[in-house]
C-alpha cells in the first residue's frame, strides 16, 4: 500500500489548456452584476426621473424590455458574431459560430475564467449600449419601433464594432486601444442617438417650451448608481483580479469625481448657479470619457481626462441644444458620443507602458503614430455605426413608422402606448 501511495504521488498532475483563477473568476462575476446593475435600477431611473412625468414609465419599460431582449439575442447568436472565429479574412469583419452557446461546454475557459462568466460579462455590455440610445429619441418613439431599432442595431453595429476591437478584428490588429468600450459602447451609442434625434425630429414645444426634469430626487440615485456599477464596467473589464483592475476603478472614480466639479464650475461661471443635474451630468461625462482609456493610464492622466470630459461635454451639449437646436432629449451624444470620442483619442496621450497595453517592452511608444490608430478607430466607428443606423430608422419608418401622433406625444406615452401612469396625477 506504501508503494502504491508513494507511486500515485509521484504522477504528474493533469494539464489543462487554461487553469480557472477562482479570484478572477469571483471578481468578474462581481463585475457582471455591476454592470447589469447599471442599466436596471441605475440607467432607468437616470433616464426615467429626466424626462417629464407623463413619459416616467415609457422609458423604464424600454430600459427593462431591451435588457430582455438583448439577453434573448445575445445567447441565440450574438455572442457568436462578437466572439466567435469568423474564419480566415473574415475573422477580421465579423464571428462566427457559437449559436445557442453550442460551442460552449461547462469547463470552457476564457483565460483564467470560465467562459459561461465571459458570455455574462459581454453581454451586460450588449444591454446597457441600446439602453443608453434610449435618451435620444425618448418621449416621442413607438415602442415597437424602439424593439426592432435595438435588435437589429444590436446584430447590426454592436457585434460588428464589438467583434473589431476585443474579438479579435482589423481594429484590434493594428493596435487600437478601448480598455472598457469607448467605441464598442460610448461613441456607438452617442452616434445612433444622434441620428434617432435627427430623424424622428424634436419634440413638440422644443426649444421653446421647459422641458425640466420631473424628479431629480430620481436622477440622483439613478446616476449615483451609474457611478457604482462604473466600477465593474471599467474595473471589470482587466477579466482579472489585479492590479490593472486596481487601477482602472481607481482612474475611474477621480474622473468621475474631476468631470462632476468641472461642470458645475462652468455652470456656475456660465448662469450663476450650480445644479444637481449639472454636476451629475459632469459625472457621466467623465465616466464614459475615461472608459477607453481606464487600463492605460494612470491617476494623473485620469484626472486630466476627466477635466477635459467635465468642460467639452457641457460645450457640446450647449452647443447641440442651443445652437444646433437639435433635441438628444437626455444629451447621449454630447456626454456618451463626444466624451467617447474624447477618451478613446487622449488614450494615445496619456498611456503609460507601466499599465500594460498594446506595445512591447522594447518598443519606442509613438503618441503620433498610436493617436493616428485611436483617429482610425474613431471614424470607423462613427461612420459604420452612423450609416447602418439611420438604414435601420429608415427602413422602420417607412414599415412601423418611428414616433408617435401629435395626440399620444400630448397625452404622454405612459397612458398612450402602455395604459399606465407611473403617478397619480
Amino acid at each position: 500500500m506504501l508503494r502504491v501511495f508513494i507511486f500515485l504521488c509521484l504522477l504528474p498532475l493533469p494539464v489543462f489548456a487554461s487553469e480557472l483563477d477562482k479570484g478572477d473568476t469571483a471578481w468578474i462575476i462581481t463585475s457582471t452584476a455591476l454592470v447589469l446593475f447599471m442599466t436596471l435600477p441605475g440607467l432607468a431611473l437616470f433616464y426615467s426621473g429626466l424626462v417629464r412625468v407623463k413619459n416616467v414609465l415609457s422609458v423604464l419599460m424600454q430600459c427593462f424590455a431591451i435588457a430582455c431582449m438583448v439577453s434573448v439575442l445575445w445567447m441565440f447568436g450574438v455572442y457568436g458574431l462578437a466572439f466567435g472565429d469568423g474564419g480566415e479574412g473574415l475573422n477580421k469583419i465579423i464571428g462566427l459560430g457559437n449559436f445557442m452557446l453550442s460551442d460552449l461546454a461547462l469547463d470552457s475557459m476564457s483565460g483564467s475564467i470560465p467562459e459561461i462568466v465571459f458570455f455574462m460579462f459581454q453581454m451586460t455590455f450588449a444591454i446597457i449600449t441600446p439602453a443608453l440610445i434610449v435618451g435620444g429619441f425618448a418621449e416621442r418613439m413607438r415602442f415597437s419601433s424602439v424593439l426592432w431599432f435595438s435588435a437589429i442595431w444590436l446584430v447590426l453595429v454592436y457585434a460588428p464594432v464589438c467583434h473589431w476591437v476585443w474579438g479579435g478584428g482589423w481594429l484590434a490588429d493594428i493596435g487600437f486601444m478601448d480598455f472598457a468600450g469607448g467605441a464598442v459602447v460610448h461613441i456607438n451609442a452617442g452616434v445612433a442617438a444622434l441620428i434617432a434625434a435627427i430623424m424622428l425630429g424634436n419634440r413638440r414645444g422644443f426649444p421653446e417650451t421647459p422641458m425640466a426634469p420631473h424628479n431629480m430626487t430620481i436622477v440622483v440615485a439613478g446616476a449615483s448608481m451609474l457611478w457604482v456599477g462604473w466600477f465593474g464596467f471599467n474595473g471589470g473589464s482587466a477579466l482579472a483580479a489585479d492590479n490593472s483592475a486596481g487601477m482602472a476603478i481607481a482612474v475611474t472614480h477621480i474622473s468621475a469625481a474631476v468631470g462632476s466639479l468641472a461642470w458645475m464650475a462652468c455652470e456656475w461661471i456660465k448662469f450663476g448657479k450650480p445644479s444637481v443635474l449639472g454636476i451629475v451630468t459632469g459625472m457621466v461625462a467623465g465616466l464614459g470619457t475615461i472608459t477607453p482609456a481606464s487600463g492605460y493610464v494612470g491617476p494623473i492622466g485620469g484626472l486630466v481626462i476627466g477635466l477635459l470630459a467635465g468642460v467639452i461635454c457641457f460645450v457640446c451639449t450647449q452647443y447641440i441644444k442651443r445652437v444646433l437646436k437639435i433635441d438628444d432629449s437626455l444629451d447621449v451624444f454630447p456626454v456618451h458620443g463626444v466624451g467617447g470620442i474624447l477618451g478613446t483619442l487622449l488614450t494615445a496621450v496619456f498611456y503609460a507602458k507601466s499599465m500594460g497595453g498594446l506595445q512591447a517592452e522594447d518598443e519606442v511608444y509613438s503618441i503620433a503614430s498610436q493617436f493616428g490608430v485611436q483617429f482610425c478607430g474613431v471614424v470607423a466607428t462613427i461612420v459604420w455605426c452612423g450609416v447602418i443606423s439611420f438604414i435601420i430608422l429608415k427602413l422602420l419608418d417607412k414599415t412601423l413608422g418611428l414616433r408617435v401622433d401629435d395626440e399620444q406625444e400630448t397625452e404622454g406615452l405612459d397612458i398612450a402606448l402602455h395604459n399606465e401612469r407611473g403617478y397619480n396625477i
